[in-house]
């Protein structure tokens, strides 16, 4: 039997992070992990899927360099793309976590854990078992893609982990689900020359961000040469060997599509009935997320959940924040969780990017709200660039100029949704970033006369 102080399942973004602060909290530290260091952010979901979108934006701006007076022709490896992305990425990154791990002397263990009561593990690995206790367990396990009765997944019917380690590059691909990972995935496609079909049960594109986000979003995707069918519900599918054949509805009409590949992504659901939950006395909301409190402990007091596993917005950097949060309350600090300024992206063309409270949100709740816009078009290093379309949006206090949230659509917009969360986060208003230098010419600078505007002294609109 093995004696722990914390025991940490899962090595994501929220586990590995957990591991290394409560380690550097003083505690002694064991990582348990039954697949590979990093989890799926790192080996195939954020990670990669950016690595992929990168190398289409990449191939789509050479083929149109002309623009700049370039002349240029590319030709497409995608062998060599997955090979770049396997190895100078995420087999990269993947030795950097577990280097950190070994500094921060993480003891870490290999194989698959289950709960044999609410306060001890076993743990299973190439036919062996170990049985450990411990004083505080964190739950890091992520989440997997959900399958649908109507398209269950097959050699061409396939999940996202599927698709970003195709060896192939498909002539055509449908995407049922065009949430953030399938709408990224179907521009990183569409880029590298693919005919790609984005089919939606909903009447929009991106349904968790606001519609002059997403239209936005699915404007490029056309341009691009995506077929995109809201409103559309898939009722069966049928897989042969070299295609696959969907019947779809859409306006009361069934119509088939047939294509190379079909990505189901249409959510995820949490790995919480993977681990013999019902022995450690958790206790699980309806969807199979574990309850927590505001300092992530469940219904056990000795074990706490972060991640994908718990309510909320699946995102890696949330899971993160989590785990920092979590070590230092099983440190003795007090420390609660504060979803106050959480950013949210999707990395398409043009990115998009939200955090802190919409206007809609803020209305709904009595405050006196006002937004403010400034285009990117009026950027000058969006110009230079020649990628202006987009905006900054922010929400600020009618009266006291409180910044409330932002909305951002355009380049850098995941790089530039920081500050806006910086000033959520610390309470600052719009004078005290209009009174801030930026750097010009920057995208940055849309937030600075973003704020101008709002105060009544615009300089550049």
């Amino acid at each position: 039997m093995n004696t722990c102080d914390t025991v940490i399942i899962g090595s994501g973004p929220g586990g590995y992070v957990a591991a290394i602060r409560c380690s550097q909290l003083g505690q002694n530290v064991t990582l348990i992990e039954k697949n590979v260091i990093g989890g799926t952010c790192l080996n195939v979901g954020c990670v990669p899927s950016k690595a992929l979108l990168q190398a289409g934006h990449t191939y789509q701006e050479i083929l149109h360099a002309e623009k700049f007076g370039i002349t240029a022709s590319g030709t497409l490896d995608f062998e060599k793309t997955q090979v770049w992305k396997n190895t100078q990425v995420v087999q990269k990154l993947r030795s950097g976590v577990t280097q950190l791990l070994k500094k921060n002397k993480v003891n870490v263990v290999f194989g698959e854990a289950k709960f044999t009561s609410k306060s001890s593990l076993s743990v299973s690995f190439e036919g062996k078992t170990e049985d450990y206790t411990f004083k505080n367990l964190i739950l890091a396990l992520g989440s997997r893609p959900i399958e649908i009765k109507a398209a269950p997944f097959g050699k061409r019917i396939v999940d996202s982990t599927g698709l970003l380690n195709i060896p192939f590059l498909p002539k055509t691909l449908s995407v049922i689900g065009a949430g953030y990972i399938g709408s990224e995935l179907a521009e990183a496609f569409a880029a590298f020359g693919t005919k790609v079909t984005l089919i939606e049960a909903t009447p929009g594109i991106l349904p968790g961000f606001n519609t002059k986000l997403s239209d936005l979003v699915k404007r490029n995707l056309t341009k691009l040469g995506v077929t995109i069918l809201t409103d559309a519900l898939v009722l069966s599918s049928k897989e042969d060997e070299d295609k696959v054949t969907l019947t779809y509805k859409k306006a009361d009409q069934e119509q088939t599509l047939e294509s190379d590949l079909v990505l189901v992504s249409v959510g995820r659901r949490p790995n919480t009935d993977l681990i013999n939950i019902n022995a450690s006395g958790i206790e699980l909301d309806p969807k199979g997320f574990v309850k927590v409190n505001k300092k992530s402990q469940s219904s056990n007091p000795n074990i706490y959940a972060i991640g994908d596993i718990t309510a909320g917005l699946a995102l890696a950097h949330k899971a993160s924040y989590e785990a920092k949060i979590v070590a230092e309350v099983i440190s003795g600090h007090p420390s609660l969780i504060d979803y106050k300024a959480m950013p949210a992206v999707c990395y398409t063309t043009p990115e998009i990017a939200t955090t802190g409270k919409s206007l809609e949100e803020c209305l709904a709740l009595g405050l006196k709200a006002v937004a403010t816009d400034f285009p990117l078009a009026a950027n000058s290093r969006a110009i230079a660039a020649s990628k202006t379309e987009g905006f900054v949006r922010i929400i600020s206090d009618e009266k006291t100029k409180l910044i409330l949230g932002a909305q951002i659509a355009g380049v850098s917009a995941s790089e530039i949704i920081s500050v806006v969360t910086l000033a959520i986060e610390t309470g600052l208003t719009l004078e005290d970033i209009a009174l801030t230098i930026f750097p010009h010419p920057s995208v940055s600078e849309a937030i600075m006369d973003n704020t101008e505007a709002g105060l009544g002294y615009p300089i550049h609109i």
